[in-house]
């Protein structure tokens, strides 16, 4: 029976540059189900990372884990952003720190408008975007502002989810799914927006099970299998390794 290939080998490549966020070891459980097994990679600044896998490789619990949300559990292991210790701190403090988390539900708060989901996650410093930088990216937005946010199209409330995460001093965006469920000239408008986020400087990691797209638009890729790395390298190299692609992602 032959061995599965193994593509670990370029793990951490990018190692000789300085790390923006650094995850060492990490180890997170729900309950007493072990998910993330010993994962440790670097993300560069202003870098977008795929983080890839099929279905239950652990690649919403590593998001989830790094934004310090609670559960998973991270039970051994270090989180480092900027040279500070995310894996002492609690969700709201990893937030204040420049995490972004934009999660899967999108979470937009039923009784407001999108103007006022926007505002509301810039009552507490630090501060990021302005309404009217944010309106400049999302002109939809603008247009629909005085509009309840549960109302729009699953493609705006990822807008405004995104815009939400961008409206507070973030150092980090992190994407769970986002294209899930849109239509392909949103994925095309949400890309457009995650490139321009990337001009500006930002660090982002995008968890996405539309493999393919999230390795256009990325620098570099993670591909997990059962809660463990098994490739750290160039998204290119995934895209043109079609052994790599049928082993971990099926395409």
């Amino acid at each position: 029976m032959n061995e599965k290939p193994d593509f670990s080998k370029n793990a951490n490549r990018a190692s000789t540059a300085p790390a923006f966020l650094s995850v060492w070891d990490m180890h997170s459980y729900y309950g007493e189900s072990y998910i993330v097994q010993g994962v440790s990679f670097n993300v560069h600044e202003g870098e977008i990372l795929a983080l890839l896998g099929r279905n239950g490789a652990g690649k919403t619990s590593t998001l989830r884990s790094i934004a310090r949300v609670g559960e998973p559990e991270v039970r051994h292991g270090e989180i480092w952003l900027d040279h500070q210790p995310l894996h002492k701190m609690a969700s709201y403090e990893a937030a204040a720190a420049g995490l972004g988390l934009v999660p899967e539900d999108r979470r937009i708060i039923p009784g407001l408008t999108v103007e006022e989901n926007l505002q509301l996650a810039q009552i507490a410093p630090p501060v990021g975007w302005s309404l009217e930088r944010l309106y400049e990216l999302f002109p939809r937005l603008g247009e629909r502002r005085k509009q309840e946010g549960v109302t729009l199209s699953g493609g705006e409330q990822q807008m405004l989810s995104i815009a939400r995460a961008l409206a507070r001093d973030i150092k980090v965006l992190l994407l769970d799914e986002p294209y899930e469920g849109l239509a392909p000239v949103i994925v095309d408008e949400i890309e457009k927006t995650l490139i321009h986020v990337k001009q500006q400087g930002m660090t982002t990691i995008i968890v996405e099970q539309n493999a393919v797209r999230a390795l256009e638009l990325a620098d570099r890729a993670i591909i997990l299998d059962t809660g463990s790395i098994v490739f750290d390298g160039l998204a290119s190299e995934v895209l043109d390794n079609a052994q790599l692609r049928e082993e971990y992602l099926a395409i």
